[in-house]
């Protein structure tokens, strides 16, 4: 084709200009005479305004990523043109520019991949691929070529995801709407990766703040496959609600992993049709296991799984009828309670052990087909040797970097999946640790992945005199505070026997009492027992609002809204000390997302002493208050305690709010998010809004019996209670 062919005589002479200019720049003759052959088939193709305006892209690519990658954006034109019309055309040139300017090491890659992303993504997407790519940061060059090259599970899953037609890619935000209005939960919807095990891409599952649906379910389509979608991710909500905690695996053997997770999925599934009867009829119609076949260990689960979930079948293997018994008698006693799953899975196992049923754990795959693989309800430690799958986390959120301390202690990063994502670690400029977490963004309706760091900055030393006030202040509310912590029954439930009434026969009083009836004597009538909260377990983090705001006066008062808060905080410290409880102590303030500071006032394993009461009375408020981020953070500690309740407790005097944020409701509902995370994980959030209008808002984070407003100090002793009452319903 000769140079001007494809133009029109009237921009034959802009052609030349162009042409020129780059033969001309000193690029080189591979970048020239690629723009030669292109520009003609692409002014036929799609028009001479668009084969003329390339020039510009590359010269930009050519300057900032070299002559490799400039020789490759004409021909990576032609293969975009045969997806996109030439104004979608302009948006991709932009887009690559955008790149070569922000990310110029990954742009080779990109081109390299254009014919792949042009026929997967429409233009929408493939702008939003581009930049949720170059948001992955400045100081990660190679996981953000990585990204572009396709190389990394988050864009694999973006592509494939978008590209597939039919099965999850055309339900995937319906099922979004569905979840959210079961469980009000929001969770991004990733299809499993390709690379991942046979198991992880046929089974649902969830971890990382996200949920995994395979592409499509083999042997289901249509209607049928839309219930099978909505049975799977309405299960895995019964799993966020009831599934407060989970499992550790030390110790247990693949079976018995695999019968404590069938029993915990009839558990939860049994709780949620409590409220939502419709949810058993649709996870009804897919337990199709029949009683007959080999009495093999895998077959014999699918009966019970059905059994469990259905009171009209009938099996006639005496092992299924014995779970069923056995799990029909645990929910009488207590369905609230998560370890009546080990105990009846337990003994269960040892059943199929006496009976000398093999079980292969690599073969076995969860039924029905909608139940996820219950790797999100087991915690199988830093050696994750037993898990039966190789699990990635979905979603990476968060990353800790690991340094040295001024003591020269290495501070550890803990993996969680949560919607923070897994944890790893990372170095601020400052030698501070720094931590980014996700943003949740209610316009989109995804999170920004590791939008926001949160530094942990060192507190100040308050005055002596000061310190010395909190600590001597009001003994008297620290006195009832005392008394009213020592008579709270925040544990788990025990069984006390031996009762002449209570909740469940005693059998061993029982049985006693009859031989002794038998025998003559007179039998002792204490046969009964009852359930009983005789002691506390509970960690306690108070997260202290110093934002710019808390200086203002508090009405009626000469003290301002942060000596409010700092003297209910040593009140409350002071009590707690008393008794024994573990907690903490924390305060924060943010200026923008990427300075987000968070001050350690006391740690779990500190204690509140006067080094502690001075760093209380050395807080000072300043800059703005983005709640969402520090929440996840503290969410971090609070998930490394092993107590049976875990409490995040806010003191704040107003709205989120933070200088680069516009949209008032933005960092509401990231917030809302952040308590719904730790509400997942089993860690409770309550807020104590102080001398504020904080209504609007903390209802909407914490829920209508998450949040409450005092005026004064005295009022203190009156809050606890229904902050305790809470966390015993």
């Amino acid at each position: 084709m000769n140079a001007s062919d494809g133009f029109p005589p009237e921009w034959r002479e802009r052609w030349h200009v162009a042409h020129g200019r780059i033969d001309q720049a000193g690029y080189g003759d591979l970048v020239a005479d690629a723009y030669r052959r292109a520009g003609p088939a692409l002014a036929a193709e799609v028009g001479p305004a668009f084969a003329i305006r390339l020039a510009a892209t590359i010269s930009n690519v050519a300057i900032r990523s070299g002559r490799l990658a400039a020789s490759l954006v004409p021909q990576a034109a032609r293969t975009a043109s045969r997806h996109f019309d030439e104004a979608a055309l302009n948006s991709w040139a932009a887009a690559v520019e955008d790149v070569a300017r922000r990310a110029p090491e990954a742009v080779l890659a990109l081109l390299e991949n254009t014919g792949r992303l042009a026929q997967a993504l429409a233009l929408p997407d493939f702008i939003a691929f581009v930049r949720m790519g170059l948001h992955l940061g400045d100081k990660d060059a190679g996981r953000r070529r990585a990204f572009f090259a396709l190389e990394s599970g988050e864009a694999i899953r973006l592509v494939e995801g978008r590209g597939a037609d039919g099965g999850l890619a055309g339900l995937r935000h319906g099922l979004g709407l569905y979840l959210n209005a079961l469980w009000g939960l929001a969770p991004p919807i990733a299809e499993a990766p390709p690379d991942a095990p046979d198991q992880m891409r046929r089974r649902p599952g969830f971890g990382g703040g996200g949920v995994r649906l395979p592409a499509a379910f083999a042997g289901f389509e249509d209607g049928e496959a839309k219930l099978l979608y909505r049975a799977a991710v309405a299960h895995i909500g019964a799993h966020h609600r009831f599934t407060r905690e989970k499992f550790p695996a030390t110790g247990l053997k693949p079976l018995q992993i695999a019968l404590v997770s069938l029993i915990e999925d009839a558990r939860v599934e049994r709780l949620a049709a409590r409220t939502m009867p419709g949810l058993a009829a649709l996870w009804r119609r897919f337990h199709v296991a029949r009683p007959e076949g080999p009495p093999i260990a895998i077959a014999l689960m699918a009966r019970l799984s059905r059994a469990l979930a259905d009171p009209d079948y009938a099996d006639p293997h005496g092992w299924v009828e014995k779970g069923r018994a056995l799990f029909a008698e645990a929910v009488r006693e207590n369905i609230g309670d998560q370890q009546l799953s080990r105990r009846v899975g337990g003994l269960l196992g040892n059943d199929i052990g006496q009976m000398r049923l093999q079980f292969d754990a690599r073969a076995y795959v969860v039924q029905p087909a909608y139940r996820d693989d219950n790797m999100g309800i087991w915690d199988f430690g830093p050696d994750d040797s037993q898990a039966p799958v190789e699990i990635e986390a979905m979603l990476e959120g968060a990353r800790i970097e690991q340094q040295a301390g001024d003591d020269g202690r290495r501070e550890e990063g803990e993996d969680g999946d949560t919607a923070s994502g897994r944890l790893a670690e990372a170095q601020d400029e400052d030698g501070l640790l720094v931590a980014r977490y996700p943003e949740y963004d209610h316009v989109t309706g995804r999170y920004r992945p590791e939008w926001c760091r949160v530094r942990e900055m060192p507190g100040g030393i308050g005055a002596p005199r000061v310190a010395s006030a909190l600590g001597e202040a009001r003994s008297d509310i620290v006195e009832r505070l005392s008394t009213l912590i020592k008579a709270s029954r925040i544990s788990r439930q025990q069984r006390v026997r031996g009762q002449t009434e209570g909740e469940f026969l005693d059998m061993d009083a029982s049985i006693a009492a009859m031989i002794a009836r038998r025998a003559g004597e007179v039998p002792d009538t204490r046969v009964y027992g009852r359930y009983e909260r005789r002691s506390r377990d509970m960690s306690v983090l108070v997260l202290i609002d110093a934002s710019r705001s808390t200086t203002e006066r508090v009405r009626g008062s000469q003290g301002s809204v942060l000596e409010m808060e700092r003297l209910s905080t040593a009140l409350l410290a002071r009590a707690m000390t008393d008794v024994g409880d573990p907690f903490a102590i924390a305060a924060f303030c943010s200026n923008g997302r990427e300075d987000v500071r968070y001050v350690r006032v006391k740690d779990f394993d500190r204690p509140f002493d006067r080094f502690a009461m001075a760093r209380l009375a050395g807080l000072a408020g300043d800059y703005s208050t983005r709640l969402g981020a520090v929440i996840r953070h503290a969410g971090r500690d609070l998930r490394r305690q092993r107590s049976y309740r875990r409490l995040l407790l806010v003191v704040t005097d107003g709205e989120p709010s933070d200088i680069d944020v516009d949209d008032r409701r933005y960092l509401v509902e990231d917030a809302r998010m952040a308590v719904h995370e730790l509400g997942r994980e089993g860690i409770d959030t309550f807020c104590v809004a102080l001398d504020c209008d904080a209504d609007s808002y903390a209802q909407r984070i914490f829920g209508p019996r998450g949040a409450t407003v005092i005026d004064t100090i005295d009022r203190l002793d009156r809050l606890l209670p229904a902050v305790y009452l809470r966390l015993r319903s």
